[in-house]
């Protein structure tokens, strides 16, 4: 069985200027969007018109990207499929491999494990989103990739405030918290008072965060090992290998069918 599957090739590497590959992550069965989710992956759900997964591969297309993994478990294949349609798509310009997760082990490997399986296929720097969020007006900013690349964090967070679903939020920062100005992220204990935010599921990664001593998984995960990636994202913490930053724009975890059919609801001038 080959190791991936592909719908493309991937581009040819070219030396300047650096880019960045994304991951998107789409392999999760979305058991609260059911019934929607029973005949289709969460990914594919329209939202304003598009589905989900087709905003980010807007946004990618439209800040120079040209390279993206996806990988897919549950009815992955729909994923595949609808993005394979170039009059069903607008991001012709980026080449599309796939990590089919399901088809090669029978289950998903959550989020570290399957960036882990999907390493090969992902350059040294690489931008990592989930395909069932909104936010239609991030930016994949090639000053914010250069910075990160020179620098010696693993990994850089975007974070938004705590939305009504998730109140207590994930990390901290150890600096300013009313700009978008970038700081340590920290691992807050339960009794710390500062503020807290929640993980928008954007980041800019690099592959030492995924390979020893951070994480003991082969490259390729080729045993199909299960792991998640906060346990990751936590020691590189204490160890200040995390940066972060607030985002303040528009963003919506689509995880409910309600907060899918609020979004839907809204005018273009009222979103998000």
């Amino acid at each position: 069985m080959p190791l991936f599957s592909s719908l493309t090739p991937p581009a040819p590497r070219t030396a300047c200027p650096p880019r960045a590959s994304a991951m998107l992550l789409a392999a999760g069965r979305g058991t609260r969007m059911r019934p929607l989710t029973d005949t289709c992956p969460k990914p594919l759900l329209v939202v304003r018109g598009q589905p989900l997964i087709q905003w980010h591969l807007q946004a990618l297309a439209k800040a120079g990207i040209t390279r993206a993994v996806v990988n897919t478990a549950w009815l992955g294949s729909q994923i595949a499929d609808a993005l394979s349609h170039t009059d069903y798509i607008s991001h012709r310009n980026i080449s599309i491999s796939y990590s089919h997760e399901y088809h090669d082990f029978g289950y998903a490997l959550e989020t570290a494990g399957g960036i882990v399986r999907a390493l090969p296929l992902l350059d040294d720097v690489f931008w990592v989103l989930a395909a069932d969020v909104y936010a239609p007006d991030f930016f994949f900013s090639q000053d914010a990739l250069k910075c990160f690349r020179a620098g010696t964090p693993l990994a850089h967070l975007w974070l938004v405030p705590n939305p009504a679903h998730h109140p207590k939020g994930d990390f901290g920062l150890d600096g300013p918290t009313d700009t978008r100005d970038v700081a340590q992220a920290l691992d807050l204990p339960p009794a710390d008072p500062r503020p807290r935010y929640t993980y928008s599921t954007i980041g800019l990664y690099k592959k030492a965060l995924f390979r020893p001593p951070w994480c003991p998984i082969a490259e390729g995960n080729p045993q199909g090992v299960c792991a998640g990636l906060a346990p990751l994202l936590r020691a590189a913490m204490a160890q200040g290998k995390v940066t972060a930053q607030v985002w303040t724009g528009a963003w919506t975890d689509v995880g409910t069918p309600e907060r899918l059919a609020a979004l839907n609801r809204r005018s273009p001038s009222s979103l998000p």
